[in-house]
């Protein structure tokens, strides 16, 4: 690569929520902004969540300089575990980003010893020869926010982090704008910026206003009250804690990573705790009375809400929502859990409590607004800018709102995954595409599970499986076992009796066809059973089960009875 070329590649984190992993080449240096991962929709059955690809930085793991942290949520730090088991590579962020990246890692067995973590602050500039990496604090729902500052010859190359302007943040999550400023004046030469929330103009409310409105409903209500929050959410955390202290009750904490991440950030000073014995164990529960509680059921993404119906239908593991019980809903849903979140409404009535939705009076995000957004583009002034996280039409609204603040269109670029943009000669062009697929974690199979395995588990949970088992003599080309028959999800079986009769001939005359053939194979017997059984399955019941043909060898010569 030759001197002051410069490249931008967002390797994940556009045309998608989540999963955020931008990288910055200079001269021959990898800068990695963020590393994240998304939680999978209900298309992906049975995937625990989706990770970047990581194969252009393995092919270049000599070049990487090292990875540079926005915050705390599983969107900036989720995928580290992953990336550090194939890079050996620095890590570098505020305090409590750091802390909460290092139980990410250490819970992983490949990357419980990994250790090269640096702690960060806004005073902190690292000069690597090919750019000088400096931050500035952003507010965010996490405390220790971040944006990045990537200084070169050419300019700046800044990427936000998810941030929101808000004039009332305590001191904690306090935006630095004097620092935007600078960093604008001395020249940006590309501006990364989130675009969550660039499709709605409704303004979000300040932390201040979200403030007195979950203490008034918690000060006012006489019974039990079950606060459902995504666990991140510190700052909403901190509002609930600061509301029980003023109505005299005591906060029951769930889940044990929950209770690590408060741990964490109590210990760092982030979280305040108004008094002594606020925060009570599950145990301790029966010694107060119902009107003196807070439950607080928390998760990652809609994890709160399955818990709630779990507890309204009487299946949760410790707790059930009982009569004169308030759920309050302290998270905004995303539009695909709008429909869940309803039905969780429904079960909670049934069961005697009350719902509220903190979002029924007020618009609550950690994200910036499209009035956020043009301010940080005025700030920023940059040369070339690249819309990042958010779907395809967030990416195109927070385009358009970057040409209303007068930067020429040519000079704004909504990617997709793996593209790079190339700064050669005074001007950023496409250049080209790296790897850059979904890679999907199941257990602890990493990127095992593919197309055809998600598109049998997809039939499988529509129209389940049909598996013939037979037995037969290749030597004497004959069967020895005829086919048996088990249905899951499928058809009843006893009820289907005629069905599983002619399914069974069927399987006897092909097999019985291909034994005579002298170019017999076993993998052309198994096909043709598949084919013409999932026909004959298909006209009879208009469903495609999964057939799994079993065909079993025996080897045992079998003489005629005398």
């Amino acid at each position: 690569m030759s001197k002051n070329t410069i490249k931008i590649i967002p390797l994940s984190g556009v045309r998608e929520n989540g999963k955020n992993m931008y990288l910055a080449e200079v001269e021959e240096d990898i800068f990695i902004f963020d590393c994240g991962l998304k939680y999978p929709d209900n298309e992906l059955l049975g995937i625990d969540t989706v990770i970047p690809d990581f194969t252009y930085l393995e092919e270049n793991a000599d070049r990487v300089v090292g990875i540079f942290l926005t915050h705390g949520h599983a969107d900036a730090i989720g995928a580290l575990p992953y990336l550090l088991e194939r890079l050996e590579v620095p890590v570098f962020g505020t305090k409590l980003t750091i802390e909460l990246a290092k139980i990410n890692v250490h819970k992983n067995e490949a990357t419980k010893k990994f250790k090269d973590f640096h702690v960060i602050d806004e005073h902190t500039e690292i000069d690597f020869g090919s750019g000088v990496v400096s931050f500035f604090p952003t507010t965010h729902s996490i405390p220790d926010s971040v944006g990045i500052c990537l200084k070169t010859s050419e300019g700046n190359i800044v990427y936000t982090g998810d941030f929101k302007f808000d004039q009332s943040a305590v001191p904690m999550y306090q935006t630095n704008f004097a620092r935007l400023g600078e960093i604008g004046k001395e020249g940006v030469l590309a501006l990364l910026s989130t675009s969550s929330n660039a499709e709605n103009p409704t303004p979000v409310a300040s932390e201040l206003t979200i403030a007195d409105e979950v203490s008034d409903t918690i000060f006012y209500w006489e019974g039990r009250i079950i606060v459902a929050m995504v666990a991140s959410n510190l700052q909403r955390l901190q509002q609930v804690l600061n509301a029980a202290h003023r109505a005299d009750r005591k906060v029951v904490l769930t889940g044990q990573d929950f209770g690590r991440i408060i741990r964490t950030a109590m210990k760092l000073g982030k979280i305040e705790v108004p008094e002594d014995n606020l925060i009570i164990t599950q145990k301790e529960m029966k010694q107060y009375p119902p009107e003196r509680l807070i439950v607080l059921e928390t998760g990652r993404m809609g994890e709160p809400i399955k818990s709630l119906q779990r507890m309204a239908n009487g299946t949760h593991r410790t707790l059930r929502i009982q009569e004169g019980d308030l759920v309050y809903i302290t998270t905004t849903p995303t539009t695909a859990m709008e429909t869940n979140v309803a039905k969780t409404e429904d079960i909670v009535f049934r069961a005697g409590g009350t719902v509220k939705m903190i979002s029924e009076n007020h618009r609550v995000s950690g994200h910036a607004n499209p009035d956020n957004l043009q301010l940080m583009l005025n700030l920023m002034h940059p040369k070339y800018f690249i819309p990042v996280q958010g779907e395809y039409r967030q990416l195109a609204a927070h385009a358009e709102l970057a040409e209303k603040v007068g930067i020429p269109k040519e000079n704004i670029f909504i990617t997709a995954k793996g593209d790079v943009l190339e700064y050669r000669k005074g001007l950023l062009e496409p250049g080209g595409a790296v790897p850059a697929e979904n890679v999907l974690i199941d257990g602890i199979g990493v990127g095992d599970i593919g197309n055809i395995v998600l598109r049998d588990r997809k039939i499988l949970s529509e129209d389940g499986i049909f598996i013939a088992v037979v037995t037969i003599n290749r030597r004497e080309k004959k069967i020895v076992a005829h086919p048996q028959i088990t249905s899951r999800g499928f058809v009843y079986v006893k009820t289907s009796r005629d069905l599983i009769r002619e399914s069974a001939d069927m399987i006897t005359t092909i097999v019985e066809k291909h034994l005579q053939d002298e170019d017999f194979e076993w993998s052309k017997l198994k096909q043709d059973i598949r084919d013409r059984v999932g026909r004959y399955l298909f006209e009879q019941t208009k469903r495609r089960p999964v057939v799994l043909p079993v065909i079993m060898e025996s080897s045992q010569r079998h003489k005629p009875r005398r």
